[in-house]
C-alpha cells in the first residue's frame, strides 16, 4: 500500500533542512529523499551570515528583513533540537589596500549600520595591519555540519527521512498528485542544489555553478570569538581550527583541490598573520549560483506538481531560512513570493521545455 503526503522534497543540504523544518512547524505532511553520496555545497561552506559585502563594503540584499528573520530561525530550531550552532562572530576587517581602507572609511560616513573601528593594538600580535582595521557587527557563524547532520537524525527518527538517489524517470505525473516509488504526493520540492541543472523540467533556469575551495588550518591562540577578514576569510570551525578561503571559480575542468589555491592562500596567509599555523585539511565545493544572483523560488508554470527552491549561491546561511518559508506561504496560503527571487520571472522560458 503506497504512504501518501502532501509534500515530497529532494535534498537535505542547507535549503532542503529548512524546508523541512518550515513544513514541521507548520504541521504538514511531508518526506524527504536524500542521497548521502551526493556532497552538499553545505557541507563544505563557510556558514558566514555577514549582512555587507563587496569591495565597496554595501548591505547585502533585503538583508534588513532577511537578518532578522534568519537569526530568529537558528535560534528557534537551537531549541527544537536542544544543540547549539548559531554564535554571534563580528568580522575584524584587516584591509589588505589603501583602497579598501578608504571604501570601509567612506561607507563609515554613508549609510552604515554595522560597521564600527577597531583598535589595531589590539590585534598587533596576530596581524599584520599596514593599512589599518575596521569591523562589521550583526555578524554571525553556523555549524551548519552540526546542524544538517542534528536535523537528519531528528528526520529519521520520526521516519520522515529517506535514504535514496532520487531520479526523475522514477516519477508518475497523476492529474494533480505525482507517485514516487511508494510514495503519493501532492508535490515534489526541488531543494537539491546543482542537481537541478540535470532536471528536465528546470534545466533551462541560468544556473551558474562555481568552484569553491578552502583550507582548515589549526592556529593556536587565535580567538575564535570573530571571523577575520583579509584578502581571504578565516572562519571558526572547531577546536583550533579555523576555515579559510574562499576561491570563486566559474570556469573548471575538475572537483578536485589546486595546489594554485593553496600556494595562493598561503602566501596571503603569510603576509598578515604573525601567528604559526598548520594546514589540515583541503576542501572544495561546488555552489549552485547562477547569473541574476537572485534565488529561483516557486512551482513550474505548467507542471503545478512542481516546485522548486534553489539559486541561493554564496549567501545561502542567510537566504535558506527566509526563502524556504516564502514557499511554504506560497504553496499553502498562495501568497506572492518576492519578485526578485520568484520562479514567475522564468515562465516563458520554463513553459518552453514542454
Amino acid at each position: 500500500m503506497k504512504e501518501k503526503v502532501k509534500y515530497l522534497i529532494v535534498g537535505q543540504g542547507l535549503v532542503g533542512t529548512w524546508m523541512s523544518y518550515h513544513l514541521e512547524q507548520a504541521g504538514v505532511s511531508y518526506k524527504i529523499i536524500n542521497d548521502p553520496n551526493i556532497q552538499s555545497a553545505s557541507s563544505v561552506a563557510s556558514g558566514v551570515i555577514n549582512p555587507v559585502t563587496g569591495r565597496r563594503i554595501v548591505q547585502t540584499w533585503m538583508i534588513e528583513t532577511i537578518l532578522p528573520f534568519a537569526v530568529n530561525a537558528y535560534k528557534k530550531m537551537e531549541q527544537q533540537l536542544n544543540i547549539d550552532f548559531i554564535k554571534p562572530s563580528p568580522v575584524i576587517l584587516l584591509h589588505p589596500s589603501q583602497q579598501m581602507q578608504e571604501s570601509f572609511e567612506y561607507r563609515l560616513l554613508h549609510d552604515n549600520v554595522y560597521l564600527y573601528k577597531q583598535d589595531p593594538s589590539k590585534w598587533k600580535l596576530f596581524f599584520e595591519t599596514p593599512f589599518g582595521m575596521g569591523a562589521i557587527n550583526n555578524c554571525y557563524w553556523i555549524d551548519l555540519n552540526k546542524m544538517i547532520s542534528s536535523w537528519q537524525t531528528f528526520l529519521a527518527t520520526e521516519n520522515k527521512y529517506i535514504t535514496a538517489h532520487f531520479e526523475m524517470n522514477d516519477v508518475n505525473f497523476l492529474e494533480n498528485e505525482i507517485v514516487w516509488k511508494e510514495i503519493i504526493a501532492s508535490q515534489i520540492i526541488f531543494c537539491d542544489g546543482l542537481n537541478s541543472m540535470n532536471n528536465p523540467y528546470f534545466k533551462a533556469l541560468p544556473f551558474a555553478p562555481n568552484k569553491g575551495e578552502a583550507l582548515i588550518i589549526k592556529v593556536p591562540g587565535l580567538s575564535k570569538e570573530h571571523i577575520y577578514k583579509n584578502a581571504v576569510t578565516m572562519v571558526p570551525w572547531k577546536d583550533d581550527l579555523f576555515w579559510v578561503g574562499s576561491s570563486y571559480e566559474w570556469e573548471f575542468n575538475n572537483i578536485a583541490p589546486t595546489e594554485a589555491f593553496k600556494q595562493k592562500i598561503t602566501q596571503s596567509l603569510d603576509q598578515f598573520l604573525k601567528i604559526p599555523y598548520e594546514i589540515v585539511d583541503h576542501l572544495v565545493g561546488i555552489r549552485p549560483a547562477n547569473t541574476q544572483r537572485r534565488p529561483f523560488i516557486g512551482v513550474h508554470p505548467i507542471h503545478k506538481q512542481l516546485a522548486i527552491c534553489n539559486g541561493m549561491g554564496t549567501k545561502g546561511c542567510s537566504l535558506a531560512p527566509y526563502f524556504t518559508n516564502e514557499l511554504l506561504q506560497l504553496l499553502e496560503h498562495n501568497l506572492p513570493v518576492e519578485p526578485e527571487a520568484s520562479l514567475k520571472r522564468f515562465d516563458t522560458i520554463l513553459t518552453s521545455l514542454k
